[in-house]
């Protein structure tokens, strides 16, 4: 396997080629902000919060799918990023109906960590209030579509890892949102196999444990990190 050498805010990386900027940044131990991400599964670029500063190319390239080549020269935390991760994370705001004070998920949620992060006190952008409605007609769990930002985070996991494909992105523009079977009720979709992978992976409070009340949601990653690397060296617990 060849060897690419790079330079990430100005650090020196040696990585094997087909990796991507983001396996290199976390290589030379530098943080770049990520939503959509979720280790183990594939990436899609859907967030567009690991977007960094190529040399050569005018524009902005999303860390999570762009490959690392030969002498490449990379920027992560410059002014003109930052400002597009905080125009990110309010225009996600905005555009949801994201209210921490009553989330399950309040303190421990991705989005929230990321606009503190950020220094996001408030959105320019004016807000939608969308009608979004809430399925609980699962056994056990339940999602609340007013607080899902489409990282498709569920999909991958329960289609990569579970192998069910009960979840999917349906409808389009301002009307999309992941549905579960062919748009049915979550506890009518018999594919679904209760594991709670889509729960383990969801960034935010959009899909919860039946019963959680205000911030009582926790995420256990490592169960998720257990089935990634049980998968790729094939050693299943009987």
């Amino acid at each position: 396997m060849s060897v690419k050498t790079l330079k990430i805010d100005e650090i020196e990386v040696a990585i094997e080629a087909g990796a991507t900027v983001l396996q290199a940044a976390k290589e030379a131990g530098v943080r770049i902000p990520t939503l959509c991400h979720l280790d183990g599964v594939s990436d899609v670029g859907a967030c567009r919060l690991c977007l960094v500063e190529v040399a050569g190319s005018s524009k902005l390239q999303p860390a999570c799918v762009t490959e690392v080549a030969e002498g490449m020269q990379i920027q992560t935390n410059t002014p003109r990023l930052k400002e597009y991760r905080r125009m990110i994370v309010e225009m996600l705001f905005s555009e949801g109906n994201h209210v921490c004070a009553v989330c399950v998920a309040n303190g421990n949620c991705e989005l929230q960590n990321l606009a503190i992060e950020m220094g996001m006190d408030h959105s320019r952008f004016p807000y939608r209030f969308p009608e979004r409605d809430i399925d609980v007609s699962h056994e056990r769990f339940g999602i609340d579509h007013n607080r899902c930002v489409l990282c498709t985070r569920c999909v991958r996991v329960c289609d990569e890892i579970e192998g069910a494909h009960v979840w999917d992105v349906g409808f389009r523009g301002a009307a999309a949102k992941v549905i579960t079977g062919l748009n049915q009720p979550w506890g009518q979709v018999d594919a679904c196999t209760s594991c709670g992978k889509c729960v383990e992976a969801c960034p935010t409070g959009a899909i919860f444990h039946k019963g959680s009340t205000v911030a009582e949601m926790e995420r256990d990653r490592t169960k998720l990190d257990f089935l990634v690397t049980a998968r790729e060296k094939k050693e299943w617990t009987r």
